[in-house]
């Protein structure tokens, strides 16, 4: 009988020293042990990280600690659900993502992705869901919950650069009956073409040698609002040392 009940207790021993697996915001406080958030005097984030992953986590736990509520409007409006908070008058936005890009195909995309891109896509929703948890005040209109396919949605940086070619009000006249389509002239759309003026965002870098400080300067005139992207300094101990501006919730630094 003492035999059976050492036995017994060794069982349960042995079943109490187990590592038990470790919870989602456990693993969320081990990744942000890794990162340190440094802001300048001018408010900059300087973001380090051990690995490239972390340096993403913390890069954007720092975006939304400036503006979470435009790292959420960004993806409320790329992944179709905008008429949920705007109403009636966004469903042709709504219909315009989901012809750019479905959810299904969005977690496509994610699933045929190389493990280095899952790793930074899961850092990218890890840092967001990090920062509403430890923000309990901070109250998201939508989304509650990010999600590493996500990101997805739009690997163009300027976000509306490649969906936004197709205007709103033209898909309305289409879908209402209203859209009168003019004769198309293949000559003269191709010489329009040629004389048309370049147009596009500028960037100017100048070296070191040619400055009053001796500091080299970089110039961005990205044609956007004043606020519609952060500045922001990314590293990693992995070889990622990063400067520039990058688009509300998306993990790349776009200019830079």
């Amino acid at each position: 009988m003492r035999v059976c009940a050492f036995l017994l207790f060794l069982i349960v021993l042995s079943c109490n020293s187990v590592d038990k697996p470790k919870s989602e915001i456990d693993q969320w406080q081990e990744q942000a042990n890794n990162i340190t958030i440094i802001r300048d005097n001018y408010g900059v984030p300087h973001i380090y990280g051990k690995t490239d992953a972390d340096a993403v986590f913390g890069l954007l736990y720092a975006q939304c600690e400036d503006d979470f509520n435009r790292v959420e409007q960004n993806y409320i409006w790329a992944t179709g659900r905008l008429a949920e908070v705007e109403g009636e008058q966004a469903l042709y936005s709504d219909l315009r993502a989901n012809l750019f890009m479905t959810e299904d195909e969005a977690k496509a995309y994610y699933n045929d992705s190389p493990e280095w891109l899952k790793e930074l896509c899961q850092a990218f929703a890890d840092g967001i869901n990090y920062y509403l948890h430890t923000h309990p005040e901070v109250e998201p209109r939508l989304l509650t919950r990010f999600e590493p396919w996500m990101p997805m949605y739009f690997s163009e940086g300027s976000i509306g650069g490649d969906i936004e070619r197709v205007s709103t009000r033209k898909l309305r006249t289409f879908y209402e009956g209203q859209l009168e389509l003019q004769p198309h002239n293949a000559v003269a759309a191709v010489h329009n073409d040629v004389e048309s003026e370049p147009a596009g965002s500028n960037g100017i870098a100048i070296s070191g040698k040619l400055t009053e400080s001796g500091n080299p300067i970089l110039l961005i005139n990205p044609h956007t609002s004043f606020f519609f992207r952060g500045e922001v300094h990314a590293v990693s101990e992995e070889g990622l040392n990063a400067y520039g501006a990058v688009t509300w919730g998306q993990f790349f630094i776009y200019q830079g």
